[in-house]
């Protein structure tokens, strides 16, 4: 069975798909005024689209695409002694990422911020025989094989020593970041998303139900997230993109972040 990807959003379908992307049909996302494009692997590498693999921090490697496709995020691999996880994979993989993913130490689970990051988890968890990990919440959005293992979650889960994904909710019932104790020279990383979004000054973030189309979240919503991620120990988050990332100072940040927002949800700012 061949594999059609949604040319805005990036997920991958099986062949034939449906007449519209549902992930792109619902309203925190969009389907272009020209109406549904399908695309493939291969004719995004004819059209010039190679992998782009960075080294982000020890042991936290980038994983994007050359131009960018379809909503544009870059995976992040975490490596650790036990084991591998690859976090929101974009709708972009090819020889050469999997390569690079071998010769890191190979693969033993991916996973994402939300349905829309899903992109190509499942050719990810074919190639190295990975674990899906996926919210209860949001299983519905998930498009993969029967014969691929996956693991369903909700709330905390520690994947890996110091490894742990955490339901924050929001921008979908299942949204989650993942805390990664050991990065930024040990004083904690988010992996975020766009659950926990970085603003363009690198000095605060914000909380959307749709970023394209410019719906915030509620009060209790944003507070949920914010108390989703309190007692964790963190420095820096990285959202989705190469940047904005912000660098430091990010428990704080996100705290009077949701303070701020919730000023503007009631007229009180």
């Amino acid at each position: 069975m061949g594999t059609c990807i949604c040319a805005t959003c990036g997920n991958h379908f099986p062949d034939p798909p449906p007449q519209v992307c549902a992930v792109c049909a619902d309203e925190r996302q969009w389907v272009p005024p020209g109406g549904q494009r399908w695309t493939t692997l291969a004719e995004l590498a004819a059209a010039g689209h190679r992998s782009d693999v960075r080294a982000v921090e020890p042991g936290l490697t980038g994983i994007g695409a050359d131009p960018p496709v379809a909503i544009g995020q870059r995976s992040l691999l975490v490596s650790t002694p036990e084991g591998n996880l690859l976090w929101d994979p974009s709708g972009f993989i090819d020889d050469a990422a999997v390569a690079a993913v071998r010769a890191a130490g190979g693969l033993r689970f991916v996973t994402a911020s939300h349905p829309h990051f899903y992109g190509a988890i499942a050719s990810w968890a074919r190639s190295f025989g990975a674990e899906i990990l996926v919210p209860v919440d949001d299983v519905a959005w998930l498009r993969a094989d029967a014969e691929l293992p996956v693991r369903l979650w909700s709330g905390v889960l520690e994947v890996l020593p110091g490894v742990t994904l955490v339901q924050c909710g929001g921008h979908f019932p299942g949204s989650a970041v993942l805390h990664w104790a050991s990065g930024a020279a040990g004083r904690g990383v988010l992996l975020a998303g766009d659950t926990i979004m970085v603003t363009p000054g690198e000095d605060r973030v914000t909380f959307l139900f749709s970023a394209p189309n410019r719906l915030p979240l509620s009060e209790a919503a944003v507070l949920g997230v914010a108390e989703a991620v309190r007692p964790l120990a963190f420095d820096r988050i990285y959202s989705g993109w190469w940047t904005p990332v912000l660098r430091a100072g990010a428990w704080e940040t996100v705290r009077r972040s949701a303070l701020r927002y919730i000023e503007h949800l009631n007229g009180t700012a």
